[in-house]
């Protein structure tokens, strides 16, 4: 067995040599400035430059760790071309220009190397988790041993929904979870999230099993000066988990949180909103050797590159074809498809070489880790786009990576993967009547009252923000300083970095150009098709008889346009009414006047609208968008024609593709608290199984 193991290794070794050769060969075809006079040469160059990177790169890595974290991988892109030119040196045969030719050659070979091994299905950094991130998880244990007991792994894949999941699996798209359904290891169901389906809500639910007041991603505390509070604000997000964390969470006993919003109370986080940390603390085995290593880096490098590209394909294609509905050019040109490449490609490689090395290090007995990457492109691309199906499949190969290395772990591992919440289809509500919610609302009120609409959320430009907030403010060095010192007029009272739309709606405001939150009268927020309308003069929530009595027009206006299935207020009289075109559903009596405005929506609408109202930040009034089922459509407030956060379609349909030994399907699971009941209960009899 040994022996079959060994020739194995040193077939792919060569077979991994001789794709190296060709990429090399290609390079010189391509680059003006790197000769090649015989395929001998290219061969032993490859060679050496490889003898050398295994001599020398652990030295190397050791000596300039730091820099290569605080550049972000580029000084391990600079160190390997100075190798590739070392090597060179050795050999007659090999002519090269400039080192901008050496930064060009060592990516071109990567990515034409990278391109075969795919081809030909060889899983071509698995020595490198074997021997470099295994090793280096195994010595940070120590002398401690390995549980017996399985450790429990959530994968989080924001934003899809069950019926898109299946389509995505029946197609091939993801052969990886297809092929555990089909070994019968683990089985499929779908729950339901809650009134408002979007991460801060659902993550909060499941990570600290309490998401009760939390109405929307964003919201206004208009009992402490109509501040907007944001799921994934530097500040906010520590201050939600603090009011919602009774310190007993999913992750709280030996857990470990990985790419979320919230921790769910774990004793290890990386790159967690709700504990947003210094670079400088996040030497982590795997997320240094992230860094610091040539293959990993250039390998995530080539993939953001051709992420780029792809981006800019698909819009033109659709520009071309004429696809409806999608977005234009205000939404995903400029810079915006490197913004995707981040969140699809750097933190989707960066959370997956974590986990890698969390699973040999097997120290801890249970992981939450969230891929953002579907979730951004469904969102601008479409929910069942070509492009949103290449993300999985992408993801998909994630998975995989993940599983092999649970077969080389110390200790059993059990995968769960699930989604936050699903996401809904249609044209926005500004392509479809030519104006934004907020348009609409003012045209219903007095000509003085100043509206602040907050109608964009922007999650991948969250995601950047977050790592230059990161860097901004925990490191001191010359990276941070830099960031620090060139961002430091775009950036928030809480010190956030804006960027983006954030950073455009900051400097609209500074100079007049739009009404700042604590000027306005009226605020109007946006969750996807879910609309929050605050009144900021009054610090308690008005009531429907008060609204009528101060703004008569208003609540006829909203109600009676088409693309407004229903609108949720509460009544002094009678309490939390939900008032459509046609009818009213009284939500504390089950009283319908009329026809029913929740007869298209799911059936537990009521129970999910009578707990919002409730909520200590519940807005004046909540709006949402029609929904239709025969064309399976509704209508953002947000410029997004894949969406979620309110009630319509599948964006309320999350799964859970679970072990078919936790028997999930023997119960319904309504709402994001339930399913965190029912998690903690299967991780602790996992660990009760040895």
């Amino acid at each position: 067995m040994q022996d079959m193991t060994w020739q194995r290794a040193v077939g792919r070794s060569l077979l991994i040599w001789l794709l190296g050769t060709i990429g090399l060969v290609v390079m010189a075809v391509i680059l003006p400035g790197l000769k090649i006079d015989n395929l001998r040469s290219a061969a032993g160059v490859v060679l050496i430059s490889s003898i050398i990177n295994a001599l020398l790169w652990p030295l190397l890595s050791r000596v300039f760790l730091p820099f290569m974290v605080y550049t972000l991988g580029l000084a391990t892109l600079i160190l390997n071309a100075l190798i590739f030119g070392l090597a060179a040196n050795f050999l007659p045969g090999i002519h090269v220009e400039s080192f901008w030719t050496l930064i060009a050659a060592v990516i071109g070979m990567s990515a034409v190397t990278m391109g075969l091994s795919t081809l030909l299905t060889i899983d071509d950094e698995a020595p490198f988790y074997r021997n470099v991130v295994a090793r280096a998880a195994r010595k940070t244990r120590g002398a401690a041993a390995v549980a017996s007991h399985p450790a429990v792994v959530f994968l989080e894949i924001d934003g899809l929904s069950g019926p898109t999941l299946q389509r995505a699996m029946s197609e091939g798209h993801m052969p990886t979870l297809a092929a555990w359904m089909a070994r019968g290891s683990h089985a499929l169901m779908e729950w339901e999230t809650d009134t408002s389906c979007q991460t801060g809500a659902s993550q909060a639910g499941i990570l600290l099993g309490n998401n009760a007041d939390i109405p929307a991603f964003r919201w206004v505390d208009k009992a402490n000066g109509n501040k907007i509070i944001t799921s994934s604000g530097p500040k906010d997000a520590p201050m939600i988990e603090a009011a919602h964390s009774d310190g007993h969470g999913l992750l709280a006993t030996n857990g470990a949180s990985r790419t979320n919003l919230f921790s769910g109370d774990a004793g290890d986080t990386l790159l967690t909103y709700s504990r947003v940390t210094g670079l400088s603390k996040l030497y982590t085995p795997s997320y240094y050797y992230f860094f610091s290593s040539p293959y990993q880096f250039i390998r995530t490098f080539v993939l953001f590159v051709g992420e780029i590209i792809a981006e800019i394909r698909n819009r033109r294609w659709q520009e071309r074809e004429n696809v409806i509905p999608r977005l234009g050019r205000e939404k995903r040109g400029g810079i915006y498809p490197m913004v995707q490449a981040f969140t699809t490609i750097f933190l989707r490689d960066l959370t997956t070489h974590t986990l890698v090395g969390d699973i040999f290090a097997g120290t801890f007995d249970v992981e939450y880790a969230t891929f953002f990457g579907y979730d951004e492109v469904a969102h601008h691309s479409g929910v069942e786009d070509p492009d949103a199906f290449r993300s999985l499949r992408q993801l998909d190969r994630q998975f995989a990576r993940l599983e092999r290395a649970a077969q080389h772990a110390e200790r059993p591992i059990r995968f769960a993967i699930l989604s936050d919440h699903g996401q809904s289809k249609g044209r926005t509500f500004k392509q479809r009547y030519g104006m934004t919610l907020k348009d609409y609302i003012q045209g219903f009120l007095p000509a003085g009252i100043k509206i602040h609409d907050r109608l964009e959320t922007d999650e991948g430009w969250d995601h950047v923000s977050l790592a230059a907030t990161d860097v901004a403010q925990n490191d001191k060095k010359v990276i941070g300083r830099t960031v620090s010192s060139q961002s430091e007029k775009n950036r928030d009272a809480d010190g956030r970095v804006l960027i983006g739309p954030e950073a455009q709606r900051r400097k609209a405001e500074t100079k007049g150009e739009a009404v700042a939150a604590d000027e306005a009268g009226l605020i109007v927020l946006a969750s996807g098709n879910l609309g929050l309308v605050y009144f900021t003069d009054w610090k308690e929530r008005l009531s429907l008889e008060e609204i009528n009595e101060r703004f008569p027009d208003l609540i006829p206006g909203l109600i009676r346009h088409e693309g407004i299935g229903f609108i949720l207020v509460h009544s002094k009289k009678d309490g939390g009414i939900v008032m459509g075109a046609r009818g009213r559903y009284f939500l504390d009596s089950g009283r319908i006047e009329g026809e029913n405005p929740l007869a298209l929506f799911p059936a537990r609408s009521p129970q999910h609208l009578r707990r919002t109202d409730g909520f200590q930040f519940v807005p004046d009034i909540v709006v949402n968008s029609f929904y239709d089922p025969q064309k399976d459509e509704g209508a953002a407030f947000e410029e997004l024609i894949g969406f979620h956060g309110g009630m319509g379609g599948n964006q309320s349909r999350p799964f859970v593709l679970y072990p078919k030994a936790w028997r999930l399907d023997q119960r319904e699971i309504v709402g994001a608290e339930e399913l965190s009941r029912v998690f903690k209960a299967k991780v602790l009899e996992e660990q009760q199984a040895a």
